[in-house]
């Protein structure tokens, strides 16, 4: 599991009458030796993490593009050394990671994308409230043209397909959420300065209202848009819904901007280290 990461989440469309998917009949707890936990008839997941192992889940469906919801409560307190991840598949990946902090001081919100097996186009952020306090909503849209990141609906990034330029982009290889809770305090807090305080342990998230509108790969390979996944809704006839064009009108694009220039803390396009090397090609499009 060299990458921690990537998970998308994504939203019905309103039109749709629709109960929320249940964790049992979505997900697998794959590891954790029970650590990992489905409660309240499938509406819960919780997952554990202790000094002898953390624990993780995965999808049962796997996705080629899709609008995908997951509302998520932090690790609260001391959370130094660990990390609440979401992440896909070895070569394409679309990454939220959670990354822990010392009692009092902010989590740090880090995304990446992968294409091809190639990644390093991290981007971090604050968070605008306290992740710890109660559920909030992480989102993401992927569709042919873009991947958007959103927190409690705002947007906070869009990679663009640029393959028009050269630049690879995710849209071949179908993605399985995974999400997993696990020590990494050799590099998740203030780069490995900050050890995990396993006093605290056992750290605990939570995980509650997840929700997709996407193209499920069926069992012959094949992806089967229109169908709301875990939901009472009637099976699609193979039309995707409106999230399949969706792009940031003006509106969201300056809510957007507003969050880089407020809570963004690292930006590899900025970074002077990977600039000194030549600016990577989608930076300056």
């Amino acid at each position: 599991m060299a990458r921690m990461a990537a998970w998308v989440l994504a939203i019905l469309l309103a039109s749709c009458a629709f109960a929320l998917a249940t964790f049992d009949k979505e997900f697998d707890v794959t590891w954790g030796d029970g650590r990992g936990k489905i409660l309240n008839n499938g509406q819960l997941l919780t997952l554990g993490l202790d000094k002898i192992s953390g624990s993780g889940f995965q999808s049962k469906h796997e996705y080629l593009f899709g609008k995908i919801d997951m509302q998520l409560k932090l690790v609260p307190g001391n959370s130094a050394g660990t990390v609440t991840a979401y992440y896909g598949p070895t070569h394409d990946e679309i990454d939220f990671e959670f990354l822990g902090n010392v009692t009092g001081e902010p989590y740090t919100l880090h995304t990446n994308v992968f294409t091809q097996g190639q990644g390093q186009r991290e981007q971090q952020f604050r968070l605008w409230f306290d992740p710890t306090n109660d559920f909030h909503t992480y989102s993401i849209l992927w569709n042919p043209k873009h991947i958007i990141f959103m927190v409690d609906d705002m947007p906070i990034r869009d990679y663009k397909n640029l393959e028009g330029k050269g630049i690879a982009f995710p849209k071949n290889q179908p993605m399985r959420l995974y999400s997993s809770l696990w020590n990494a305090d050799d590099w998740a807090t203030q780069g490995g300065r900050v050890k995990t305080d396993w006093s605290h342990a056992p750290f605990s998230a939570s995980y509650r209202g997840f929700k997709a509108d996407a193209c499920v790969v069926t069992a012959g390979g094949r992806p089967r848009c229109g169908a709301s996944v875990g939901t009472e809704v009637a099976p699609g006839t193979g039309a995707a819904g409106e999230w399949y064009n969706q792009e940031l009108d003006l509106t969201r694009q300056q809510r957007m901007r507003w969050v880089q220039r407020n809570y963004m803390i690292y930006n590899y396009c900025t970074d002077p280290k990977r600039v000194a090397k030549g600016v990577p090609a989608e930076c300056s499009m």
